[in-house]
């Protein structure tokens, strides 16, 4: 059985009929602007022009062989035609598109936001403000108060100076007076300039504060769409808070009302994409409108331009995003040739769609949206129809065969870009999308009756939303309990290595799928696995262990300490070492997947470097700094970062109490703040570090990032007490310690966060025999890997996880001292001197004790 696309001419049996003419031109547009973006405009440039060449020689060829050369002329024709639309299309993508993204990068407002300062903007809305869902922090409850407003600049005022631009920019701006504003208003906004993110055509962000002002009024055909989404809200009203909430979504893209617990369940389960409105959306719509056509006996013309006016009404109504773009694009390719009755195969309205997208935007080519819907789209027309067809060669019933090809298909070619993109695979979501599908469709087609309905006849529209409901039940209920599945998300690298990594494996997937050989050896290697794993996992202490308060993550010659709220899934940040990677994977080991605060105690690499791995999914409520602002660069760097994902800067001064469940911070200092002109000396940057105070279950903390004699000193004259069982050495135990400083805090545990190798000579030895001459347990993470602090009996007990991989990739040279082994729990008595190894688990199987009252200390 040979499975073709509808339309599609058929094909000798045993081969694809699957017209590729287009897919050369679209790569190369798709990757010229993506080298254009990435790597600068004139790679994109290069890349059109080698298309370009390619594409002549491929006619000059054609056309010198002649008909003899080829076995009819229609395979000629299709050679030429293909080879003359590689060179159109490689042409705009040398000249349009290059000069484009050339002067989108060369915009003067790019250079302003790299600068920083105050703007004025006149502004025109690109889309609707998307809601920016935050953790909360300081005890705040989590939700959105923010929103992200892509917008098109028209003028642009910087320190009092006008500055030419045409660009786009990205606004963060208050929700409450933010969110009800429609695309094509033009208004005016004051706020702070940001650089944006490399590979993006956005030339800056600015975080707004206030309302907007002198607003214009809305195109009519935005107020019309507005109205119809409200009107659907209101008769969903009628519904409990969770289905009132994702029947919008499902058929609107209308999120603003889905609860947080709902949205993380569907993107845990794999069906993330059913709230997102793409393709599926769009073909439900316009082949309904074309089956009730065709019953009335309408003609493909009449049915094609009535089905074409319901497409352009859809997408106004939910608004220009990437895959209901490319998908509003291929669906007007085919209902084209619906019209002149040719040929209506996918893969050459999917190659249009990538060409005509990407020419008329480039940033198409960077979007993970616009990704994952070609990719989907290709999957499902090149892969779902062979895998459908083996599986009924097999004695699979064919509705059963489609139900389980289809899911696997989309899944197998998404798979590496979502575990890029967001660091984990969902592993249940072939199971969930089979489940999910048999009503996907009625609830969209009723979803979109009573929204045509809610504006003229509001109860005949609760009617069909009631109808509705049992669907939209089941569908919360398959992704709740698919993503309560042990293991239902697999951690997966994270980035470009991530994904090229899930390439690797799901390409060993289909050979195993296809060869027998295959199959032997990779169930050779799952049973390795496994038997390799279980051992490991029995004989090896778990991590992190239970009750953990503080944990020191080995983040290389750094600082990265995380701090427990007390709340399932959410700890507080402090610093993050000098690179992306290995401050996620601490907290990755820890199950954190919610920071409500990230607090950066000085702006030194090695403890701001790994900020942007911080919000690697996750959500973060806010980013505490101190109130210097040097270097510069570093600054800079950090408002880029908070910006580029929607997180608010607040400053931490002396005095600021911040409470959760099970932590407690007080400020202590920075007594002193570093000029804001010039580079100031690094001693002038550490004595600025955030100190804190923290009261935690195992005890109390002191943080005192990187404090040098001057900052000691005034730490001791502030009168504070600084008493606290567990003290983080400053400045990763270098000779700057004060002897005076280390009797005040009394530590009972002293954590040194360093790396291995140091080369600035830390730990110093004098600073460590003054730790132990002071009766502190020395706990380091260059020998022990990370360190957690964790309630004992009487007092706090230190467990290391041992050390792994440095931070640079290179292997340890050798394992942790043999009296402190990987995993072992070491305790210290008020009086002792000299470390000693205690039982596994100090409080037994019975789990951490309850939080010990305050000691009533001066805070």
């Amino acid at each position: 059985m040979t499975v073709v696309a509808p339309g599609a001419e058929a094909a000798p049996a045993g081969r694809a009929a699957h017209d590729l003419r287009l897919v050369p031109a679209a790569v190369v547009v798709w990757g010229s602007a993506l080298g254009g973006l990435l790597l600068g405009w004139r790679v994109g440039v290069a890349c059109a022009g080698a298309g370009v060449v390619a594409g002549a020689a491929a006619l000059w060829r054609l056309r010198r062989d002649g008909p003899r050369h080829h076995r009819t002329d229609r395979e000629r024709s299709r050679g030429l035609a293909a080879a003359g639309a590689l060179v159109l299309c490689a042409a705009l993508a040398a000249g349009p598109l290059g000069v484009r993204i050339a002067t989108a990068q060369q915009d003067p407002l790019r250079a302003e936001a790299e600068r920083g300062g105050e703007a004025g903007l006149r502004v025109t809305l690109a889309e609707r403000p998307r809601p920016l869902r935050s953790a909360g922090y300081a005890g705040q409850a989590g939700g959105v108060r923010s929103v992200l407003v892509p917008v098109e600049v028209r003028a642009a005022t910087v320190r009092g100076r006008d500055v030419p631009t045409a660009a786009r920019a990205l606004l963060i701006a208050p929700y409450a007076d933010w969110a009800r504003l429609l695309p094509g208003q033009t208004v005016t906004a004051h706020g702070s300039l940001a650089p944006a993110r490399s590979g993006e055509l956005i030339a800056a962000v600015a975080y707004v504060r206030g309302p907007p002002r002198d607003p214009t009024r809305a195109p009519w055909w935005q107020r019309a769409a507005e109205s119809v989404r409200a009107a659907l809200r209101a008769a969903c009203a009628v519904l409990p808070d969770e289905p009132a909430g994702l029947l919008p979504g499902l058929v609107l893209g209308d999120t603003s009302a889905l609860p947080p617990r709902v949205e993380q369940e569907f993107l845990d389960a794999g069906l993330s994409h059913l709230t997102a409105v793409s393709g599926a959306n769009i073909a439900i719509v316009c082949g309904s409108v074309l089956l009730l056509l065709r019953a009335v006996r309408c003609g493909p013309r009449c049915a094609a331009a009535a089905a074409g006016l319901v497409l352009a009404g859809f997408l106004v109504l939910v608004g220009p995003e990437p895959s209901v773009l490319r998908a509003g694009v291929m669906g007007a390719v085919a209902l084209g040739a619906l019209v002149l009755g040719r040929n209506r195969s996918v893969l050459p309205a999917l190659a249009a769609a990538v060409c005509a997208l990407v020419l008329h935007d480039p940033a198409m080519a960077v979007s993970h949206g616009f990704a994952l819907s070609v990719a989907a789209t290709a999957g499902l027309v090149l892969l779902a129809p062979r895998w459908a067809g083996a599986l009924t060669r097999r004695r699979v019933p064919a509705g059963v065969a489609e139900g389980l090809a289809v899911p696997l298909a989309a899944f197998l070619v998404t798979a590496p870009i979502v575990a890029g993109m967001a660091g984990s695979v969902s592993v249940v979501s072939v199971a969930a999308n089979v489940l999910a599908a048999p009503v996907v469709a009625p609830v969209t087609v009723l979803g979109v009756l009573a929204a045509g309905a809610a504006v003229a006849c509001p109860p005949v529209a609760e009617v069909l939303v009631r109808v509705a409901e049992p669907g939209v039940r089941w569908l919360i209920v398959v992704a709740r309990e698919a993503s309560a599945v042990p293991g239902a998300v697999l951690p997966w690298p994270s980035g470009w290595w991530g994904g090229l990594l899930a390439v690797g494996a799901v390409a060993l997937l289909v050979l195993a799928l296809r060869y027998r050989p295959a199959r032997l050896l990779l169930a050779l290697a799952l049973v390795a696995a496994v038997v390799v794993a279980i051992p490991v996992r029995v004989v090896a202490p778990s991590w992190p262990p239970p009750g953990w308060a503080l944990v020191a993550c080995e983040v290389g010659q750094g600082d990265g300490l995380v701090l427990a709220t007390g709340e399932p899934g959410r700890a507080v940040v402090v610093d993050a070492g000098p690179e992306p990677g290995p401050i996620d994977r601490c907290l990755d080991r820890l199950g954190v997947d919610r920071v409500p605060l990230v607090v950066l105690s000085h702006l030194h690499a090695d403890h701001i470097g790994g900020l942007p791995s911080v919000f690697e999914g996750r959500a973060v409520g806010a980013i505490g700094v101190g109130p210097g602002r040097v270097p510069d660069w570093a600054w800079r760097r950090v408002v880029a970062d908070a910006g580029a994902h929607g997180v608010p800067l607040v400053e931490l001064g002396a005095g600021l109490r911040l409470g959760w469940p099970a932590l407690r911070l007080d400020v202590l200092g920075p007594g002193y703040v570093p000029p804001p002109d010039g580079e100031p000396e690094g001693t002038e940057v550490n004595n600025a570090s955030v100190v804190l105070r923290a009261d935690t279950p195992a005890g109390s903390v002191l943080l005192t990032g990187d404090v040098e004699l001057a900052a000691q000193a005034d730490l001791l004259a502030s009168g504070a007490d600084l008493r606290a069982e567990i003290l983080k050495v400053p400045h990763h135990g270098s000779r700057f310690l004060v002897p005076r400083f280390v009797d005040a805090v009394a530590p009972r545990i002293a954590v040194v966060s360093v790396g291995r190798g140091n080369t600035y000579g830390h730990p110093n030895g004098v600073a460590l025999r003054m730790l132990t001459g002071a009766g502190a347990l020395v706990a380091r993470t260059d020998t022990g890997g990370d360190t957690a602090v964790v309630p004992g009996e009487r007092d706090p007990a230190v467990v290391r996880r041992g050390p792994s991989a440095r931070a640079d990739g290179r292997r340890a040279r050798g394992p942790p001292r043999p009296a402190r082994p990987p995993g072992a729990v070491s305790r210290r008595g008020p009086r002792a001197r000299r470390p000693r190894t205690a039982a596994p688990w100090p409080w037994g199987r019975s789990g951490p004790p309850a939080r010990r009252a305050s000691s009533g200390r001066r805070r």
